[in-house]
């Protein structure tokens, strides 16, 4: 089951560079990366809200809101963030480059919170294979900059 699920976050990543596109073309339309952003998570609310309709992933309590903590609710306006830096980035480096850096910036916070626990994500200690995995990430990274002039 750990597998189908990973298979899962590998195929919902590979949307990503597709997001950043599809986004950066709405952008050129509307002229505003905030207007872009606001449209793309209405469209987004709106799937949502249907799918929850369905109850296909349950149908949750709305009530159940007030029990979450303060910083729970940071994660909206740090998608949005994800989705503005990325639509500026995209036409000076290139979308490989963005998404690299993008999973480079995941890993580093992933690390530090798995490392201390914080934000109630299991407590995973920070060992050499770890850092040696970050290293890598970050040279991948800095490599896929490197590109030829346009021929």
């Amino acid at each position: 089951m750990r597998y189908l699920v990973l298979a899962l976050v590998v195929f919902a990543g590979a949307g990503i560079p597709v997001q950043v596109a599809a986004n950066k073309r709405l952008e050129k339309a509307v002229q505003s990366p905030a207007w872009t952003v606001a449209l793309a998570f209405a469209i987004g609310a709106a799937a949502m809200a249907a799918l929850t309709a369905t109850g296909w992933l349950g149908r949750g309590r709305v009530s159940g809101v007030t029990a979450a903590p303060c910083w729970a609710w940071v994660g909206g306006l740090l998608s949005a963030w994800v989705v503005v830096a990325s639509i500026l980035a995209l036409p000076q480096a290139g979308m490989a480059a963005v998404v690299a850096a993008t999973v480079f910036g995941q890993l580093v916070a992933s690390v530090i919170l798995d490392h201390f626990g914080w934000m109630d994500v299991p407590l995973i200690r920070l060992d050499w294979w770890r850092v040696c995995g970050a290293i890598l990430l970050f040279a991948g990274t800095l490599m896929i900059q490197h590109t030829p002039e346009a021929r």
